[in-house]
């Protein structure tokens, strides 16, 4: 018995020895050189420029990028909630405002890097009409995003209130939860109208049709800003992703993509 024991011991010693001895010992999945990783939240409305933008951030960084997309507002209250982000980007100031106030971004990365518009869309078979046209009978239902939470929808709620037709049309408002599920509801034929921004419309190409912008002084000017997270654990390659946003081939990107660019200041 005792014999027999050695003997099954023996194959084991030797190979926990193989592994103690230095060199020797092989690479498990955990210790395997690790690709640096950002969480990125962005508006919904930044989905196509800023995919594009990942990959060439991890060919020239290295860095993969996990992206959050949605309304700004629901954005703004995970990261007031401690949700694990190491970079911001929103449609509208006021979200990034309120995350400067409470001191939960890195103010001095803080840089506007484009604005865009708001318009008028129908169902691709729609007829063409313009914002006055809202009110008639036959458009029965419009969507937007909620303003509460959504940037484009406050604008659109201003653009609205400033046209003096949102009395009128309010209960023909359906809120949706972003710009993108606006847009949903046209293609789907389910709403009459919609109002996204350009990129969006973009986006979407010959699915929907453009009928209307609105007037720049409608509404507050459609910037986006874009700030490192202050409890980020990778705030240097964080801050490589910003500057190919900010850089001449990061707004190229944008601007593909039905972004217009601003002056940055660097």
């Amino acid at each position: 018995m005792r014999r027999q024991l050695q003997q099954l011991r023996a194959p084991a010693l030797l190979a926990l020895s193989l592994i103690l001895l230095p060199g020797c010992r092989p690479n498990t999945p955990s210790e395997q050189p690790s690709q640096k990783e950002l969480t990125v939240s962005a508006a919904v409305s930044l989905k196509d420029a800023f995919n594009e933008l990942a990959k060439l951030n991890e060919q020239r960084n290295g860095t993969k990028i996990h992206f959050n997309y949605g309304a700004s507002g629901a954005l703004q209250k995970q990261i007031e909630s401690g949700a694990p982000v190491d970079v911001f980007a929103s449609a509208g100031a006021k979200q990034m405002d309120d995350l400067a106030a409470k001191s939960l971004i890195v103010s001095s990365s803080r840089k506007d890097f484009a604005r865009n518009a708001l318009v008028l869309i129908t169902p691709a078979s729609g007829a063409g009409f313009s914002f006055a046209d809202l009110t008639k009978a036959e458009v029965k239902k419009i969507a937007m995003g909620n303003p509460k939470t959504v940037p484009a929808g406050q604008y659109t709620e201003q653009t609205l209130t400033r046209l003096k037709l949102l009395p009128q049309i309010q209960p023909k408002l359906i809120y949706a939860e972003d710009v993108r599920q606006v847009l949903d509801y046209l293609i789907r034929g389910e709403v009459d109208a919609g109002l996204v921004y350009r990129s969006d419309a973009i986006s979407a190409g010959a699915k929907v049709r453009v009928v209307a912008t609105a007037p720049d002084d409608s509404h507050d000017p459609i910037l986006y800003p874009i700030a490192l997270v202050k409890q980020s654990q990778s705030q240097v390659a964080a801050q490589q992703f910003i500057d190919l946003v900010v850089s001449g081939e990061g707004q190229a990107v944008l601007a593909r993509n039905g972004f217009a660019s601003i002056k940055i200041d660097k």
